[in-house]
């Protein structure tokens, strides 16, 4: 049990912590639903998602009084358990002298295990909660099934390009991305989004690379291996690696498995699949789907990504081809979600995206130039794919090209990245 001098303590501090933070604002919120579980990868900004919408109540004229924000991370909280919850509870009626129930904001909470049974037993009383963590485990069918839909899932990501914009204070509106200023100015920092990613805390940092390694070695040691009990943690970082270096391609597990014991780390297959499936539940590593491939095809050769292009970078260096279609992976995962994003492979067919709900094919292409061969084998992919599935957009991403070309089944549009990711209709 946590000393209630300690809980009031960490109260009070964290009054004047959310007071502190300067906020900027996301295009991904907390909205008005009353309930809500926000997860993504370490750092991704969800603690500053919960400090903006306290700060937003705040200037809407609840008071502290109305409110209560912990972050167990807080080595003060150690040995915090399901038990202490009531224990909060208590503390901030004593702090505030008033026997209502707070608005909870609580951060890190998957590292309480038992949490979601706190959390039904709020919301079935009818409080206000809004929880943040960094397992992807928070938003299982097994989670859901004990919150029985009380709460909305908010999946957060790093900065998205016009964020990263926003947050530099660049401007990305139409005006600007029409100028030969403004547009200049945006390739500019386009160049160093790809390379460096999203997060937040490294947009303005010298040194992004270092805070960037911090962030990974606390989601590899903390979030993959201390909390999984990870023993083999060599076999981990091969692990990492390798798929960094597979990444664009189907892979399968056995695959993986050979890859890993030739590089001299002893793993078996089943220990191969529990590392990937912690990476995932550290929101470090993204899937996708064969949608054409047989159920077992489908599980067992998936495509992954990282989460982040500066992430993804620190374990596979100088291959831009790679990280642009990483980076337009996390940008349809952000559009479209988990599960409804996924790639098309047959025989000697592949295209990198497909978006069935928007029946739009996707290819990531570098440079695609004046090569008939290249344009050739692009086009004809998305020929040869349509005989499978619906299609009705086709569109080529590159680095700075911008054309129309046509095909059998009508036009493709090739686009600058940059700009792709700027498209205010977010249609693909």
């Amino acid at each position: 049990m946590i000393a209630s001098e300690t809980l009031i303590q960490v109260m009070l501090d964290n009054r004047e912590l959310v007071a502190s933070k300067k906020v900027f604002p996301r295009e991904t919120a907390v909205g008005a639903f009353p309930r809500s579980v926000l997860v993504g990868v370490r750092r991704s900004g969800k603690s500053y998602l919960l400090y903006q919408k306290m700060q937003s109540l705040l200037a809407h004229g609840k008071t502290w009084d109305d409110m209560l924000y912990l972050n167990f991370e807080d080595e003060r909280l150690l040995g915090f358990d399901v038990a202490d919850f009531n224990s909060i509870l208590l503390c901030h009626a004593q702090i505030t002298g008033k026997r209502d129930h707070p608005i909870l904001f609580l951060d890190e909470m998957q590292i309480i295990d038992g949490w979601e049974r706190f959390a039904r037993r709020m919301a079935d009383t009818g409080l206000e909660i809004h929880i943040a963590g960094s397992n992807a485990k928070m938003l299982s069918t097994d989670v859901a099934a004990v919150l029985g839909g009380r709460f909305m899932s908010i999946n957060v990501l790093p900065l998205s390009f016009r964020e990263y914009l926003g947050f530099k204070d660049i401007p990305s509106d139409r005006a600007a991305r029409l100028s030969t200023t403004g547009s200049a100015l945006i390739r500019k920092s386009f160049t160093q989004y790809l390379r460096f990613g999203g997060f937040p805390e490294c947009t303005d940092l010298p040194d992004k690379r270092e805070s960037l390694n911090s962030i990974l070695r606390k989601v590899y040691i903390g979030d993959i291996a201390v909390r999984n009990k990870v023993e083999n943690l060599y076999a981990l970082r091969v692990l990492l690696k390798k798929i960094a270096e597979s990444v664009g391609e189907p892979v399968s597990y056995s695959r993986l498995t050979r890859i890993i014991t030739a590089a001299g780390a002893s793993l078996a297959k089943n220990s191969c699949i529990n590392y990937v499936e912690y990476a995932r539940q550290a929101c470090l590593i993204l899937r996708l789907e064969n949608i054409v491939g047989k159920l077992s095809d489908r599980e067992s050769h998936p495509k992954f990504y990282f989460v982040d292009t500066g992430i993804f970078e620190l374990l596979k260096q100088d291959n831009l081809s790679d990280q642009l279609e990483n980076l337009v992976a996390i940008e349809l995962l952000r559009r479209y979600g988990c599960g409804e994003v996924v790639f098309f492979s047959k025989r000697d067919i592949e295209v990198d995206f497909y978006i069935p709900e928007k029946k739009t094919g996707i290819q990531v292409c570098v440079r695609l130039g004046t090569d008939p061969d290249t344009i050739a084998r692009e086009i004809g992919a998305f020929d040869k794919m349509e005989k499978e599935v619906e299609l009705e957009r086709r569109i080529i991403i590159t680095s700075d090209e911008e054309k129309t070309l046509r095909c059998d089944g009508g036009e493709i549009a090739v686009v600058p990245a940059w700009k792709w990711l700027l498209d205010f209709e977010r249609k693909a």
